[in-house]
């Protein structure tokens, strides 16, 4: 018969076949130092992961994001033109050129004017229909698409259609306005007018969007809340105003931000509706126009969209320091 217990290394007390080694305690599964070993390679392990799925992602987001942006503020520092072989440097001209000549500040005061009335106008009206949506009405699933549609169509196309319901002589506005005696604007030749044509144009395209958003904002309130307003004796609109909208205030602040950024980069509409950009160059426009209407500019067109960039960077992050802070999340 075997005897099972062997004595410890170091001391006098026999080591039975069940008792644990040195330097473990009863009831530790691996000693300190292997289980740093296992995480360690469960790090590695993950880390490999993580880089087989984001390392193309991330390839293509240098190449084509962030290398673009680098190359822009490079050429924005050049005077060159477009399709020539060479260049010259000139520093920060370019850019002291925009902010000194009329052209520069006119499309700074366009860009503000197109960006401040179509977001206001798309996310009010989007509200007001929201609140219609809401209502349960047979056919609102129709009407939500009828209103959603706009929004998901080419914004070449639908400036197509606008043209034609803008157009003086054969336009289905003009064809109103003589039927009750008034004649049609010159959308295309005055410059305010052609403004706030493609203002109505893009706040008609994009309403659809604010509305379907803030609809869904609406079906996630609470209806406690809101019948206990009611039994309280507050009326509907009251209790919109002082319950619904701050509740809303996330909904807002997303919307704020989203169709601000689409706003300062509208494009399509601009090109289609005013060819020229006369009194529509809003910035993003005046660089497509410095660079490809005819002046050939590539400079100073690079100028152009690197302020905007600045601009797009300093107003959503202004907007989620400020504006995040009237922000009620529940």
């Amino acid at each position: 018969m075997t005897d099972s217990s062997r004595t410890v290394p170091g001391t006098d007390a026999p080591r039975t076949a069940a008792s644990p080694p040195p330097g473990r305690t009863p009831g530790q599964s691996s000693p300190p130092v292997l289980r740093r070993r296992r995480m360690s390679r469960r790090a590695r392990r993950d880390a490999l992961v993580f880089l087989a799925f984001a390392a193309p992602n991330l390839v293509l987001i240098a190449m084509f994001t962030y290398r673009p942006l680098i190359l822009n503020i490079q050429y924005s520092m050049l005077d060159w033109t477009l399709g020539s072989r060479t260049a010259t440097f000139i520093g920060l001209d370019n850019y002291i050129e925009f902010f000194t000549s009329d052209a520069g500040l006119e499309s700074l005061r366009i860009t503000a004017i197109f960006t401040l009335f179509t977001v206001g106008g798309a996310m009010v009206l989007g509200l007001l229909i929201a609140v219609a949506l809401n209502i349960d009405v047979p056919g609102r699933g129709l009407a939500r698409s009828a209103v959603f549609a706009p929004y998901v169509l080419s914004g070449v196309g639908v400036g197509l259609v606008w043209l034609f319901i803008f157009d003086p002589n054969f336009g289905v506005l003009g064809w109103i306005l003589r039927q009750v005696g008034l004649d049609s604007p010159e959308w295309f030749l005055d410059p305010d007018m052609s403004l706030i044509m493609v203002i109505v144009v893009y706040v008609w395209k994009n309403l659809g969007y604010c509305a379907i958003v803030y609809l869904g904002g609406l079906q996630s309130l609470s209806q406690d809340v809101m019948q206990a307003a009611q039994l309280d004796g507050a009326g509907a609109v009251r209790r919109f105003v002082s319950i619904a909208l701050p509740l809303l205030s996330p909904t807002t602040f997303f919307l704020l931000i989203t169709t601000t950024l689409n706003s300062l980069q509208a494009f399509d509409l601009l090109r289609i509706m005013t060819p020229t950009g006369r009194g529509t160059n809003t910035m993003i426009f005046e660089s497509y126009l410095q660079a490809f209407g005819g002046y050939s500019r590539a400079g100073y067109s690079a100028t152009i969209s690197v302020l905007l960039f600045v601009i797009l960077i300093v107003m959503t992050v202004a907007q989620i320091l400020f504006v995040e802070r009237k922000v009620h999340y529940s």
